[in-house]
Parts: C-alpha cells; structure tokens; sequence
C-alpha cells in the first residue's frame, strides 16, 4: 500500500536553526530517506521551498484566481512530502515516526487511493 507522507513544520522554528542544526536536520534527513530506500519503502521524497514563495489557485466558475502565500490558520505549514510503500497504516504510522523535521512539526499520513496509484505507477514507469 502506498502512503504520503506530509511533513507539516513550524517554518519559524526552522529558519531559528543555526546553519550546523540545519545541516544536521539536513544529513539526518537524507540518511532516513536512504534507510526507506533500502528497506524498499521509499519512492519519492522531497522538501519545499518556504511557503511564504507559495501560490494559491483557486478557480471558481471557469475562473481562476491566484494569490500568493499560504493563507493558512496555522503554525505549521506543508515543507515536504515522502510516497512510501507499506505493509499497512500503522506500519506507514511507524516509519512516520522516525522523520527527522516532525521534530519540528508533525507528519501526516495519508493512504493513496489505489486510481492514483495506478497513475503513479504508469508516471513512474515513464520516468525509469
């Protein structure tokens, strides 16, 4: 089963990082997606630029309307993401645990829908 997870940070928190804290956030990161890659669970990972570069795109009746930023009610916002393969949620739940940002935030999981997989597995394929 394919899981996303959502890695929802307090951007604040950070951007407050020394540049030796970030660097380990940094390394500490890039060592758990490669644990993921080894166990055979991770497929995609990547973090995001602040979301204070964002852009909203709403379209309403044909229309689009775009504003910039995040227009969130929220401390945390979305800083990256990881597509991973697992037996089930709970153990999605478990390898969640162990990202290094939900330190500073938290880690949503979200199970895809299987169309999506499909999707993704034809995109994926493309690409290799």
């Amino acid at each position: 089963m394919r899981y996303l997870l959502l890695a929802r940070v307090d951007e604040r928190k950070l951007e407050a990082l020394s540049p030796d804290e970030s660097q380990q956030l940094h390394d500490d990161s890039l060592a758990y997606d490669d644990t993921l890659r080894k166990g055979g669970h991770l497929i995609a990972a990547q973090a995001l630029h602040v979301s204070r570069d964002a852009a909203i795109v709403r379209v309403q009746k044909g229309k689009a309307t775009i504003t910039d930023g995040p227009f969130v009610e929220t401390k945390e916002q979305v800083g990256g993401f990881i597509l991973l393969e697992a037996r089930d949620r709970n153990h999605a739940i478990q390898l969640a645990s162990q990202v290094p940002v939900a330190r500073f935030g938290a880690i949503e999981v979200r199970e895809v829908r299987e169309m999506a997989k499909k999707a993704l597995s034809i995109q994926h394929s493309a690409l290799s």
